[in-house]
């Protein structure tokens, strides 16, 4: 069993320097970290589906991954190296590059200049584990609507549009499609088509095009699954309250949050070497999670404070109500760790830890 990470009583922390030469440690707390987020994301997903219907939770997805897409889709061909590439093919690969980053089981095949298949085979990452089996197909089909449709738009190609041929909430073995560039222009209806009659071919898992690890080592690896998940929840939070309201969007997300949180906690105790319930022992876990998160802080006896900005909320504008969704996970965490404890905010960020 790891050790504990010792308490560091009133002083400045950098999580680089947290363990010096225990890479394994960090990775650990990073990998923690990503998943905490990643189930949370999920999460908030399966919980607007319940309480408010799959109407709402479709629109949610929808605009997240219109989001991310304008956000990211274009920067990324440039970092990942692709923008030289037919756009059929780069679409494909995009999505392959960076959900593989992003913790994501994925494969791509080329069939021509004009045509590049993408497979996200079982288990699928948005939905990992049991929530499969509560998502409605028109939840999952608003993500495709709202990034996969939307590439040939931004590379600026109208021929450009993706075919959907498989999806696992439907039951078949695995999300697929393909990119294709037709001979005429596309309608907005047409740049995202449905055609479960085809298969993707045979895909040889030897033959995947592969990162270059020298650029991509382990570290910066789990470093990018981290980041993948917290952008992804950094930038649904806002978009819950636009759609929902403050007091709706708190009631939803943070009951998902701390859901979440509590049924995390063993695996990250279990990370970070913690056995004990007391008021210590959770700020050590606290602390092991922001190394993981890549932020520094401040340990008192009772609470710490994080240097501003927490990561979490990199370039957010946070309200009252995004505060307190971004403290919920870690109430979660803190009701297994000890339900006689809780989590009180001093400051915006200060968290402090006191009886019930």
């Amino acid at each position: 069993m790891r050790k504990p990470i010792p308490p560091t009583s009133k002083s400045s922390i950098d999580a680089r320097k947290l363990f010096p030469s225990m890479k394994v440690e960090v990775d650990s707390a990073t990998v923690a970290v990503a998943d905490l987020y990643h189930n949370w994301l999920t999460g908030l997903v399966l919980g607007l589906v319940t309480h408010k219907g799959k109407e709402i939770a479709a629109k949610f997805v929808f605009k997240l991954f219109r989001h991310q897409h304008h956000k990211n889709f274009l920067p990324g061909l440039k970092k990942l190296n692709l923008s030289h590439l037919p756009d059929a093919v780069a679409a494909a690969q995009y999505h392959y590059f960076s959900n593989q980053l992003g913790g994501v089981k994925v494969e791509y095949l080329k069939i021509s200049d004009r045509k590049a298949w993408i497979r996200y085979p079982p288990p699928r990452w948005i939905w990992a584990g049991t929530a499969i089996c509560g998502i409605p197909k028109e939840v999952n089909n608003e993500m495709m609507y709202g990034w996969h449709a939307h590439n040939g738009v931004s590379l600026g190609n109208p021929k450009l549009g993706f075919v959907c041929t498989k999806t696992t909430v439907e039951g078949q073995p695995g999300l697929e499609g393909y990119y294709l560039e037709y001979d005429h222009d596309l309608t907005k209806r047409e740049r995202l088509r449905f055609s479960p009659n085809e298969s993707c071919p045979y895909i040889d898992t030897n033959t995947l095009p592969t990162l270059d690890y020298e650029s991509w080592p382990e570290i910066r690896q789990s470093k990018a699954y981290r980041n993948y998940s917290m952008e992804y929840v950094r930038n649904a939070l806002p978009i819950l309250v636009e759609l929902l309201g403050e007091k709706e969007a708190l009631k939803i997300g943070g009951l998902s949050a701390r859901q979440i949180g509590m049924h995390c906690y063993d695996r990250i105790a279990s990370e970070a070497g913690l056995t004990g319930d007391k008021v210590a022992d959770f700020l050590d876990l606290l602390e092991f999670i922001l190394a993981g998160s890549g932020d520094t802080w401040v340990r008192e006896k009772t609470s710490i404070k994080v240097g501003a900005p927490a990561r979490i909320s990199k370039n957010l504008t946070v309200s009252e109500t995004i505060q307190e969704l971004l403290n919920a996970p870690l109430e979660g965490l803190l009701a297994t760790h000890n339900r006689f404890l809780k989590l009180d905010r001093v400051k915006a960020d200060t968290l402090s830890i006191i009886k019930r």
